[in-house]
């Protein structure tokens, strides 16, 4: 999935059964700025899957949507209770998922929470396979993760770049390695050190105290 934020052209709510030509447009995002925007994070397994119609429009078209059931595994973050079913849109062009459902895969879940506190999930969300992430991503959730939530990782799209406030690491995956998947997304952590300022801490072992008293990574 993307690691990034969703902007749908048009509103899903806005278009379940209307028949446009939308585009899911989505901005990278490294995987501590998804897990910081995410009301919950989660690791599961997807064990159904159905079509269903959540209510109509403003214009009385039904809006479907894609509802997959759920059994979680661990939650990093979220409300208290467990999380039996997660909903997305019904196509890609609406930045819907599409998720293996016979309950072999394990995933990491990114998403937000909608008003009646259903768990919503897009292509733009971090969504991967557990399998697939490094040691330092699957350590990093939680506590390492939330202790750089007051910083921002900034990307950089093309060299020469910088940043403008202490708060800001620079994530050059993508300029560097063409990917966003890229070393730092796979291995580092912008924390937050004693002094309020940011900086990238590479590993799955705790900061150092010499490292949160700024020590030059």
């Amino acid at each position: 999935m993307s690691r990034s934020r969703c902007v749908p052209l048009l509103l899903l709510v806005l278009c379940g059964a209307a028949e446009f030509a939308e585009a899911c447009s989505c901005s990278p995002e490294h995987p501590q700025q998804a897990y910081c925007n995410a009301d919950v994070v989660i690791r599961a397994k997807v064990v159904g899957r159905k079509e269903v119609v959540t209510g109509n429009d403003v214009y009385g078209y039904p809006i479907k949507m894609i509802q997959y059931d759920i059994k979680q595994m661990k939650m990093f973050k979220g409300p208290d209770g467990e999380i039996d079913t997660i909903f997305t849109g019904p196509s890609s062009a609406l930045c819907g998922v599409n998720l293996e459902s016979n309950g072999k895969k394990e995933y990491l879940i990114t998403g937000n929470m909608d008003s009646n506190g259903t768990l919503l999930i897009n292509l733009c969300d971090y969504i991967e396979s557990w399998e697939s992430l490094s040691m330092t991503q699957k350590k990093s959730l939680g506590q390492r993760y939330q202790m750089g939530c007051d910083c921002k990782v900034v990307q950089c799209p093309m060299i020469p770049c910088s940043i403008n406030d202490p708060t800001e690491c620079l994530w050059t995956d993508w300029v560097l390695e063409g990917t966003v998947q890229g070393t730092q997304a796979q291995h580092y952590t912008c924390i937050k050190r004693s002094d309020s300022s940011c900086a990238w801490y590479r590993g799955s072992a705790p900061p150092t105290k010499e490292f949160m008293d700024i020590e030059d990574p």
